[in-house]
C-alpha cells in the first residue's frame, strides 16, 4: 500500500474504475474528478481529441484511463503523468508521451487471478457438462430420450491429468497454481520464461487440457491453427482466456465438428460478440464467456493500489517500476513532442 504522500496535491481526471483503501491515498495525492467508464449508461470511451478536451476541461495534471484513447492530442495537455490500469496500455500511443515528455504509468498482472479463476471455471463447466446440465433442467428434459443424467454427463475427473499452459507471464502463473491445487500435472510453453522450456507441439501432444495465456503479438497471432489443433490429444479441452486472435477459429470449429477436440472454454470471440449463426454456437460441448475475465471488483482494488504507489513514487522523484517510458524522468515538458 502506498503511503501517504507527503507533498503538494494534484488534479486528475480519472475515467478508470478505481476502489479500495488505495483510493484514500489518491485522494489525499490529488483533487479527483472521477468520471469511471464503467458507470456512463451509456458506454462513454473517448478518442484522443475528445478526452484532450476532457482533460483540459477538469483543468489536471494527472490522468488515470483505462481504455479512452490516449494520442497526441491528450499529450499536449499540461499532463505530469499518464497512468493506465491495463497490463498491455495499447489504447496509449507511448511514442507521443516519450516525444512530449510525459510518463506512462501501467498496472500488470492486476487481473491475473480473476481471469485465472475464470479459467477454472471454463475448465469445469467444459469438463463436467454444467451449461448443459443446468439447460436441461430448466428445459425440463432431465429424462429426455428415456435417459437419465448419470448416463449422458460422465466424464473424467482432472486429477491425475495434465494440462499445457501456453504462456507463463501473470495469468499463466496464477492458472498454474490453482490448477496443481487440483491435483494436475502442469506444463508450460512460453519462449520468455526459462521455467517454461517446452516447445509448443512437444506440450500439445502430452496435455489433456490445452489452456492459452500468451500476449497477442505479430508473432503468437494465429499459433493455435490447424495443426496446433491436429497434434492435441483426441478428446482434449481447449481453453483460451486471451485473446481470439491467438487462434484459428474456423480450425477450431472444424477441431470439434470432427470429433477430435473434447470440449472448448472461450472467454473472448473476435468483435466482442458473434453472430445468431455462427458455427461455434451449434456445439454442446463448447463455453463461452463474454470477455468477463478481469470483471471483479478485486481487479479494481489491485489497480488502484498500483496506480497510487507508482504516482506517488514518481511525485516523489523515483522511478516506478511500472513506468514503461523511465527515460522521460528528469527530462522537462515537450508538449506534442514539439
Amino acid at each position: 500500500m502506498a503511503a501517504s504522500p507527503p507533498f503538494a496535491r494534484h488534479r486528475a481526471l480519472v475515467t478508470a474504475p478505481l476502489r479500495g483503501p488505495a483510493l484514500g491515498v489518491l485522494e489525499e495525492l490529488a483533487e479527483l474528478v472521477l468520471e469511471p467508464w464503467i458507470e456512463q449508461r451509456p458506454l462513454r470511451l473517448s478518442g484522443d481529441a475528445e478526452l484532450a478536451e476532457r482533460v483540459a476541461e477538469a483543468r489536471a495534471d494527472l490522468l488515470v484511463v483505462e481504455a479512452d484513447q490516449c494520442g497526441p492530442a491528450v499529450f499536449e495537455q499540461p499532463l505530469r503523468a499518464v497512468a493506465v490500469t491495463r497490463g498491455e496500455p495499447t489504447n496509449v500511443d507511448l511514442a507521443a508521451a516519450s516525444a512530449a515528455g510525459v510518463p506512462v504509468l501501467h498496472t500488470p498482472g492486476r487481473n491475473a487471478d480473476a481471469v485465472a479463476e475464470l479459467t477454472v471455471g471454463l475448465l469445469l463447466a467444459c469438463t463436467r457438462r454444467l451449461v448443459v446440465g443446468d439447460r436441461e433442467l430448466r428445459q425440463g428434459q432431465v429424462f429426455a430420450g428415456g435417459t437419465i443424467p448419470y448416463q449422458r454427463h460422465r466424464a473424467w475427473e482432472l486429477a491425475g491429468r495434465t494440462v499445457g499452459l501456453v504462456g507463463l507471464g501473470a495469468v499463466g502463473r496464477a492458472v498454474r497454481w490453482r490448477l496443481r491445487g487440483l491435483g494436475m500435472e502442469v506444463l508450460a510453453s512460453d519462449p520468455a520464461v526459462p521455467e517454461a522450456p517446452l516447445g509448443l507441439e512437444e506440450l500439445l501432444a502430452r496435455s489433456d487440457v490445452v489452456s492459452v495465456h500468451a500476449a497477442l503479438t505479430p508473432q503468437t497471432a494465429g499459433m493455435i491453427d490447424a495443426q496446433a489443433f491436429a497434434a492435441m490429444r483426441p478428446g482434449a479441452v481447449y481453453l483460451n482466456t486471451a485473446r481470439a486472435q491467438l487462434q484459428d477459429t474456423e480450425a477450431l470449429v472444424a477441431a470439434l465438428a470432427s470429433g477430435h477436440l473434447g470440449a472448448c472454454g472461450l472467454d473472448h470471440v473476435e468483435g466482442e460478440q458473434l453472430p445468431p449463426d455462427h458455427p461455434l454456437l451449434r456445439f454442446d460441448q463448447v463455453v463461452l464467456s463474454p470477455h468477463i475475465g478481469g470483471a471483479t471488483y478485486d481487479t479494481e482494488v489491485r489497480q488502484t493500489a498500483m496506480v497510487a504507489e507508482g504516482l506517488c513514487q514518481l511525485l516523489a522523484g523515483a522511478t516506478p517500476p511500472t513506468c514503461l517510458n523511465p527515460e522521460v524522468l528528469g527530462r522537462p515538458r515537450n508538449p506534442a513532442g514539439r
